[in-house]
């Protein structure tokens, strides 16, 4: 079996959900009576399709699951993660305003898991920048969140384990 991560960190906006949750969308969210995630407005607010299986596949790999996110919606942000069922796959969610190295330093904190053991998840290159600086495998996320962006982000990860 490959090298997995001892933490896997996801960002959330076009990484988990396809819009920006402090400006696309308007909190608070409440679940409808079909089910339906629901803005203040009553616009149906989904996750991208194959998230859920996402984070059930590291669950099943016993790979924790963290979230970074740089959003100023951070009750919203929550709100959602708690509506869409997600809250049960996080061990730990850093969401507010500010730089991603500061999320990823208080992981660290938390965790006690050194960078070099995570793997991150972000539709934006400048986070992705930033993190990787730290010596953690950043894999830019591009349509969504899927189990094929899981399954290449994994072997990325692997093989930067493995050296040269």
């Amino acid at each position: 079996m490959a090298r997995l991560p001892e933490l896997a960190v996801f960002h959330l906006d076009y990484t988990l959900w396809p819009f920006w949750v402090d400006t696309h969308v308007d909190p608070p969210f409440h679940k409808s009576r079909d089910g339906t995630v629901r803005d203040r407005r009553s616009h149906p607010v989904r996750l991208y399709p194959e998230v859920p299986q996402v984070l059930e596949r590291l669950r099943g790999l016993e790979v924790p699951v963290a979230a970074a996110s740089r959003t100023g919606e951070i009750e919203g942000a929550n709100q959602l993660l708690e509506l869409f069922d997600l809250v049960k796959y996080f061990v730990h969610r850093e969401i507010y305003p500010g730089s991603k190295v500061t999320h990823f330093e208080r992981l660290q904190q938390k965790t006690r898991i050194f960078f070099s053991q995570m793997i991150f998840f972000d539709d934006e290159k400048r986070n992705i920048i930033d993190v990787n600086k730290l010596g953690v495998t950043c894999i830019h996320v591009q349509n969504g969140m899927s189990l094929q962006t899981l399954t290449e982000g994994l072997e990325v990860f692997a093989k930067a384990q493995a050296g040269p």
